[in-house]
């Protein structure tokens, strides 16, 4: 079977996940969305570094929603607010287009029903299906961790850490911009700004999904975040990092259940190993320790590949890869948001109409608007601080 694909969104990822379209035997591309004027009628080819397709981008979304299409690979950079992307991803799904998108909503339910309820409402009226992925959100805590709590009898609580040397990002606007390095320390607010309010509401979808995988309810969710000066100039490929500014960002949340902290996701962001807190090591991207009978200790890291001349990214062909070994369940899936199961995850409730509901042992309290259920919902209302 070959599937009709538009790529949406030429940056980093982007770009990666066209180049995998265009070379592989079972995708068709049919249509490309770009942003900038300078790419505006180029042919997806010359775009991708690749032969001509025929395929001509476009900045007209018109033009995308009248394209026949089998799924939309959504990438374009994340913006503040979370929402920022919302109407676009409803026209599309009304528009009868699966949507596979690398911009959170992986777990739109964290933010609330009213917010999942309007993507549902969009796929029935399209009959289309919706998908949310990336490595985080969307593989490591989504699928790794969670199905790794299935080896456990006992869960206590598990944490993340994940660290991201970002001096190779090539883009500006996206080092300078979107993850807040080369600011001065006091201007980057780290309790409600609006950097601080984009990465709640996207990694909140992280917290919320394992909480309702494992069958429990947060009392509340404590942000704890902070940042590392660069001690002298730094010299990456975004540009200069001047000394004293944002050179790490270190984003963290613990979902609290019956005052201890269950589940912490710590995010690091850092423009040189060398900076303080970091040189010490260990290099690995995630470190993930899980607390229970048995205990369990996962390190894990990307290679970068071997190709000269290349600059795409380990992490970039991560996250593309996950948007394009989506597709066919994506395709085949019933209209709705998509959220793939995890097979044997821990639950103290081995029967399947009680496994998703909160467990008193864990500190789960009954949501009757929920019908009992656990609720997903960790709104930034509940963030303190």
């Amino acid at each position: 079977m070959t599937y009709r694909v538009i790529q949406w969104g030429t940056g980093s990822i982007g770009k990666t996940c066209l180049r995998q379209v265009i070379d592989h035997p079972d995708l068709e591309l049919v249509g490309l969305r770009v942003y900038s004027a300078g790419k505006d009628g180029k042919d997806a080819g010359e775009i991708a570094r690749r032969p001509e397709t025929g395929v001509l981008a476009t900045r007209e979304v018109g033009q995308i929603i009248a394209t026949d299409a089998d799924v939309v690979l959504h990438a374009p950079r994340i913006q503040a607010p979370l929402s920022y992307h919302d109407e676009d991803l409803v026209a599309l799904l009304e528009s009868g287009k699966n949507v596979i998108t690398t911009v959170g909503h992986q777990y739109p339910a964290a933010h609330g029903q009213a917010r999942a309820a309007r993507f549902q409402r969009a796929c029935r009226a399209g009959g289309s299906t919706f998908f949310g992925t990336g490595v985080n959100p969307g593989f490591i805590v989504d699928r790794l961790v969670t199905a790794a709590t299935g080896m456990c009898v006992q869960l206590d609580s598990a944490s993340v850490r994940e660290t991201v040397e970002c001096s190779q990002m090539r883009e500006p606007g996206f080092v300078f911009d979107v993850m807040g390095m080369g600011r001065p320390p006091q201007a980057l607010d780290l309790q409600s700004g609006p950097l601080a309010t984009l990465y709640n509401d996207h990694f909140l979808e992280v917290l919320g999904a394992f909480a309702d995988r494992v069958g429990v309810r947060y009392d509340r969710v404590e942000p704890d975040h902070r940042v590392v000066t660069a001690p002298a100039d730094l010299h990456v490929s975004a540009g200069v990092i001047p000394a004293g500014t944002v050179a790490a960002t270190e984003w963290r949340w613990h979902g609290i259940v019956d005052g201890k902290r269950f589940f912490t996701l710590s995010i690091n962001w850092i423009m040189d190993w060398n900076l303080p807190g970091y040189a010490e090591g260990p290099r690995d991207h995630w470190q993930i320790e899980i607390r229970g009978k048995p205990g369990i200790y996962l390190r894990m890291g990307l290679i970068e590949p071997d190709e000269p001349g290349v600059r795409t990214m380990a992490v970039q062909y991560a996250v593309a890869a996950t948007v394009i070994r989506a597709i066919p369940e994506v395709c085949a899936a019933p209209p709705g948001i998509l959220s793939f199961p995890v097979f044997g995850a821990f639950s103290r409730r081995l029967d399947p109409a009680l496994a998703g509901k909160p467990d008193p042992a864990l500190g789960g309290k009954p949501d009757p608007a929920l019908g009992g259920k656990p609720d997903p919902a960790l709104a930034a209302r509940e963030v303190s601080g």
